[in-house]
């Protein structure tokens, strides 16, 4: 029996590197088509310049606030032709005397910004349903309080969806990591995102037309929005969960790869832990709502997605999580074995299989180096000798995380379906 859950899990990694392949093709063919850029101080003029609203939700962020707001500000759209509102949502810090601080500077009277203080509930999605009340702009942009655009990241963004206005309800664009130099959490997160933004993205773009509506930088049209009944309030992934929402509709979330933000990572273990497990937790939540569209007459594109969701946080965690008990019970094994004679292997898999085990790990292990190096060689300033480093390290340890945190996320929910008790609290991402 405990053969063939080894057998299986092989298997399983094998379709996962199939994955992998396939979504590295589709983000090479991306880097190449878009190697050549115009001049960003030359921008030509947009068809016409949609009115935007920016959302800011701000919960106690005094620390990096007044940083986000000054870079929306300065961003370069006719000033005339976005808002901006910042939500202090719930706050019991000096996170709106921050921002009115900047609105009694003379270089930003003629900016339309403003401060709401905010005591409602849903979280962030309580605050962009609010706003969506309250928005003058044909389409509503969020960024969250530690991300700051790039001066031209609206401008791209915009770009994008006047492109097909019709079918792209919402465009997103790249974040960055910009305290990535801090320790090596923040040096290994920086990989992940880099990997993510400059592989996974444009390879699923490039190949499917399907993107992903991110926690931040990105428009969207609010009439659509509207139409759809606006955000999940409460939902412990907001993002996730309306972007399986528009793809209903049949619209699509096109990529603007050169909208950049810069946005500040967890600087420690604890605070990394409590991000990442309340993100698993709702894209756990999320892929269990809409895993029945994998049987029902929904489009393409949404039983892609809930399939590639379902392969990564389910089967191939499970498959992952099988193989490594087996083999560290072996391993332990092995050890006791060296003391007690007696003591035997718990899988003998012999010699074809341990020589296919091998080759599955050596090529897990060398597409993983060849992703992570093209996706840093196509972001400017990445593809040094410490990176790489980095990268081989990070594949030992913090890539191994990820299945912890799935793991415990998973168990909560399971918890909270056997108690009928809610026991997960919002965690407030830490800042620094």
């Amino acid at each position: 029996m405990i053969e063939t859950f080894y057998v299986i899990a092989i298997i399983t990694i094998w379709l996962s590197l199939i994955m992998m392949v396939v979504t590295l093709s589709g983000g090479v063919i991306f880097i190449f088509k878009h190697m050549q850029h115009t001049n960003v101080d030359k921008l030509p003029p947009l068809k016409r310049y949609p009115k935007v609203t920016l959302v800011v939700p701000a919960h106690n962020e005094e620390i990096v606030i007044q940083d986000t707001v000054k870079a929306i500000l300065n961003l370069n759209y006719p000033k005339d032709r976005y808002e901006l509102l910042v939500y202090a949502d719930n706050c019991n810090d000096q996170t709106a005397q921050k921002v009115r601080e900047l609105m009694a500077l003379k270089q930003y009277k003629d900016c339309n910004f403003r401060v709401i203080e905010r005591t409602g509930t849903g979280g962030k999605a309580g605050v962009l349903n609010d706003a969506l009340k309250v928005s003058t702009g044909e389409y509503l942009g969020v960024y969250d309080a530690d991300a700051a655009p790039e001066t031209n990241a609206l401008y791209f963004l915009v770009e994008k969806v006047l492109e097909n206005p019709e079918r792209y309800a919402a465009a997103f664009g790249r974040n960055k990591t910009r305290n990535y130099q801090q320790n090596f959490l923040t040096r290994c997160i920086n990989l992940e995102i880099v990997n993510t933004q400059r592989i996974q993205h444009t390879g699923l773009w490039q190949l499917f037309k399907i993107g992903r509506i991110p926690g931040t930088n990105f428009i969207i049209n609010k009439k659509i929005v509207q139409s759809i009944g606006g955000w999940n309030d409460g939902a412990l992934t907001e993002d996730t969960a309306i972007s399986f929402s528009l793809m209903r509709e049949g619209k699509l979330i096109a990529l603007a790869h050169r909208a950049e933000a810069f946005q500040q990572e967890p600087e420690t273990l604890f605070a990394y832990y409590n991000q990442r497990k309340r993100w698993a937790r709702g894209n756990y939540e999320v892929i269990m709502d809409n895993v029945k569209h994998l049987f029902d007459n929904t489009a393409w594109r949404i039983k892609l997605e809930v399939f590639y969701y379902v392969c990564t946080f389910f089967w191939f965690n499970f498959a992952i999580i099988v193989s490594n008990g087996i083999f560290l019970l072996n391993l332990i094994v092995a050890i006791t074995h060296a003391f007690f004679p007696q003591v035997h292997q718990i899988v003998s898999l012999g010699a074809p299989l341990s020589i296919l085990f091998m080759v599955n790990w050596l090529l897990m292990f060398f597409l993983y180096l060849l992703q992570m190096n093209i996706a840093l060689a196509s972001d400017y300033g990445q593809e040094t000798v410490k990176n790489f480093m980095y990268t081989l390290v990070s594949y030992f340890t913090y890539a191994q995380l990820f299945i912890v945190v799935s793991v415990v996320a998973m168990w909560d929910i399971i918890r909270d379906k056997i108690t009928g008790k809610n026991n997960t609290k919002w965690y407030k991402t830490q800042r620094f």
